[in-house]
């Protein structure tokens, strides 16, 4: 199998979708090799069957492009960062290679969604070890960024995405997770915005994201190294 170039580590179906989805989208359009890797099968949600969660997923594999989508089967409302959930993870990077791993913010109404953002980190980096106990040949991504979208607690993006061409199709993508969704409001990190439909709102946030960079519409990332450039001439976002 070919290394991917970017690849969403979540700890639920559904969570890549509606915290990166359209990120997701727009590097598949590049011609990028993409993929999802869900943590947990969701199997402690209120709402809808592991079966169920299963087929929304594949479904909206499809409408994101992915070129992979995995399950670690690691335990849901229980995800810990082990040595074995590690290990687990340390293997799949090794098989599929990743240049660059998104995950959850490092904080999180939901325990599983802190677990998922420090084990990913911390299987990226062992997943490098020669001689960390891992299935596959050592492979440390070289990126980690945070996807900090509804996050009320987190600093200022270190970057946000343009999602104005994909913002419908993230919609889309969501909209497949019907056991979730579905005549909702809120949702996960989203929280009501009254009476507003929860794709409305998921819609307004991501508009608000655009702004900070002058678009329609936008996804927002943290990172713990700054970014780099050429030149003072090239940046772009107008200040006024």
């Amino acid at each position: 199998m070919s290394a991917l170039d970017l690849l969403a580590v979540m700890a639920h179906p559904d969570d890549a979708e509606l915290l990166c989805g359209g990120t997701l989208l727009k590097s598949a359009d590049r011609g990028e090799r993409v993929g999802v890797l869900d943590l947990t099968d969701g199997e402690m949600g209120s709402k809808g069957s592991v079966e169920t969660r299963r087929r929304e997923a594949e479904r909206a594999a499809e409408v994101l492009g992915l070129a992979v989508r995995r399950r670690a089967g690691l335990p849901d409302s229980a995800l810990r960062n082990t040595l074995e959930a590690r290990q687990r993870v340390a293997g799949i990077f090794r098989a599929l290679r990743p240049r660059v791993v998104v995950t959850h913010w490092l904080e999180g109404r939901h325990p599983d969604h802190r677990e998922a953002a420090q084990l990913t980190y911390d299987a990226a980096f062992l997943s490098g070890l020669k001689n960390f106990d891992a299935d596959g040949a050592p492979h440390r991504p070289e990126k980690i960024v945070h996807a900090i979208a509804f996050r009320e607690d987190a600093p200022h993006p270190s970057l946000v995405v343009d999602i104005t061409a994909t913002i419908d199709r993230k919609l889309e993508a969501l909209a497949c997770f019907e056991s979730q969704f579905e005549g909702a409001v809120s949702a996960g990190e989203v929280f009501p915005g009254g009476s507003r439909p929860f794709a409305e709102q998921v819609r307004v946030h991501a508009a608000r994201s655009g702004s900070l960079i002058r678009v329609g519409y936008g996804e927002p990332f943290w990172m713990r190294e700054p970014l780099s450039t050429e030149s003072l001439g090239e940046l772009s976002v107008s200040t006024f």
